[in-house]
């Protein structure tokens, strides 16, 4: 480089919520995971998860809810915490990894792809498919690596089924959280309560848009929330459903009272566990009409950008399909394999849970607009003609 020549500039990040409010939050791109709520150093953006809406929204009246009188003046948290703004894979991609995902990786970049559970009966039996993420938390837990948890909890005593973000800062709140809900629950934003609480390390556990929220702060220098949220675990997921499919199926349908479930899981149909010892299967096409509008079109059903990837997928009920996918996350699923607070065993005793883990991860890819960035449908094949 000669004396006059200047090296390239990166152009200033300008974005702010009017841009956000267009291009992510009205588009059909929003997921709802509020990454930008609780990233707002000013408090004005709320959040809606009444009537199945799951969006964020502007308090000020100043400019209306479209436009932001501190983005106005430079404020650019919103769209710097925001995992479906612009070129976010490629982005949190290259923090994380250091280059993009290849065409051909469907699932998002692994180091490691395995089988788990936890060997503590009580968190094997209350654990959902083998209750790994519950021993991760709680393993980070005794072992001084975080001091609480954002995760999903139910409302009162359960028997509503509405899922509601939670702190879990014991064993015995890790336990409550434990399970599968299939409704939403915005888990970031628990984050108000654990620093009022006094944490300052979190884990967050969440579904695919949400466990890329700590890579997207941290890529794009969102400020110190991305900071405090060190682990992110990754459920895999292809949608959630509006609480109304509690009535408006289940009931109305099946005479399935929501207060009467104990339990629900997913493997191919809709299971749900009565109270009364009843089990009951539900075609998963009965429910394609209550999903939520934020799963439409989201790509990323492996949580491609967690350090730890989990989902209850393929032949065994009581294992997980586990991807790690960072140093931080190796460390940890290392540290407790050392400890005997879990056992694997490889992924390719479940070879139908790979296929599967790619055959829904391209089908959610396919989701993905064509009018947006194209990143998250790179390598995706079209769809085979139907007979």
């Amino acid at each position: 480089m000669t004396a006059t020549e200047t090296s390239p500039t990166k152009e200033r990040w300008r974005a702010q919520w009017a841009e956000l409010f267009s291009e992510v939050v009205t588009s059909g791109l929003c997921t709802g995971c509020a990454g930008c709520v609780v990233a707002c150093p000013h408090d004005v953006l709320g959040y809606d998860d009444q009537n199945g809406v799951y969006r964020p929204f502007h308090l000020e009246e100043e400019l209306g809810p479209s436009d932001c009188g501190h983005g106005q003046r430079g404020c650019t948290s919103c769209t710097r915490a925001c995992p479906r703004f612009r070129n976010w894979e490629t982005e949190i991609d290259g923090y994380l990894y250091g280059r993009e995902r290849r065409p051909e990786e469907m699932e998002g970049v692994a180091k490691d792809v395995f089988l788990a559970r936890a060997t503590d009966p009580e968190l094997l039996s209350q654990g959902q498919d083998g209750g790994l993420v519950s021993a991760i938390l709680l393993w980070c837990l005794e072992n001084d690596r975080i001091d609480a948890a954002l995760v999903s909890m139910l409302e009162g005593d359960g028997s509503s089924w509405k899922a509601i973000p939670g702190l879990a800062r014991t064993r015995e709140e890790i336990l409550a959280a434990a399970g599968s809900r299939y409704t939403y629950s915005a888990n970031t934003l628990a984050y108000v309560a654990a620093i009022e609480s006094g944490a300052e390390r979190l884990a967050l556990v969440g579904m695919s848009c949400q466990a890329s929220v700590p890579g997207v702060m941290r890529a794009r220098k969102a400020g110190k929330v991305g900071r405090r949220l060190g682990l992110s675990i990754g459920l895999l997921c292809s949608k959630t459903f509006d609480d109304a499919i509690f009535e408006e199926l289940f009931e109305a349908n099946y005479g399935l009272r929501r207060a009467d479930i104990v339990k629900m899981n997913i493997k191919g149909v809709f299971q749900i566990w009565m109270r009364d010892g009843a089990y009951h299967e539900i075609p998963l096409k009965e429910c394609h009409a209550w999903t939520r509008e934020g799963c439409k079109a989201c790509p990323d059903f492996a949580a491609e950008h967690a350090d730890i990837s989990t989902g209850g997928i393929g032949a065994f009920d009581d294992w997980t399909l586990t991807l790690v996918r960072t140093d931080a996350g190796r460390e940890v699923i290392e540290g407790m394999i050392a400890a005997g607070a879990i056992e694997t065993r490889p992924g390719d005793d479940d070879p139908g849970a790979i296929a599967l883990l790619r055959k829904l991860s391209t089908v959610s890819r396919r989701r993905w607009p064509e009018t947006a960035v194209a990143a998250p449908r790179l390598g995706v094949p079209p769809p085979k003609p139907k007979a």
